[in-house]
């Protein structure tokens, strides 16, 4: 979580698994891209930078949020696949879809990994601005896709 006190971007690097032989599926909602974009970029640079191959990195995309555990599932249940990281975003608007969406997304991922027993990562930037996500896709807050990737990688090291 983003907070004044808390960046999205630093974690604790110490004590993770090797993972250069570990296969990573990345699923990311093409709603706002340009915003998924990055925090898919922050995802990869993240799984590189702790010694993943680019070539054990797979890279789907589904229209929205809410299709993101469908995606997941698709991934985790895929033999090969070590750990599946999910990029989204949904940013509330005159109505309550936001609360919705989310709420399903949560649910769906949680249901994922414990089906599968495999790390799936929640990379959904909740907010209620556009200028809340594009803090939290690089900007003051770090990118959310960094935690996400980092998430994976720890508990691939559990």
């Amino acid at each position: 979580m983003a907070t004044s006190l808390k960046n999205l971007s630093e974690y604790n690097k110490e004590n993770l698994a090797d993972i250069s032989e570990k296969m990573f599926g990345i699923v990311v909602s093409e709603w706002h891209d340009d915003i998924t974009g990055t925090l898919c970029q922050g995802a990869v640079d993240t799984l590189l930078e702790h010694g993943a191959r680019k070539e054990n990195i797979f890279i789907n995309t589904v229209p929205g949020s809410f299709e993101l555990t469908l995606g997941a599932q698709f991934l985790a249940q895929q033999e090969e696949i070590d750990a599946v990281i999910c990029i989204g975003v949904v940013i509330k608007g005159d109505t309550k879809h936001d609360d919705y969406i989310n709420h399903a997304v949560a649910q769906g991922i949680t249901h994922v990994s414990m089906k599968y027993n495999k790390p799936v990562s929640f990379g959904l930037v909740t907010t209620n601005t556009l200028e809340q996500a594009l803090d939290r896709a690089g900007g003051k807050h770090g990118n959310k896709g960094v935690e996400a990737a980092a998430a994976a990688v720890r508990m691939l090291s559990f």
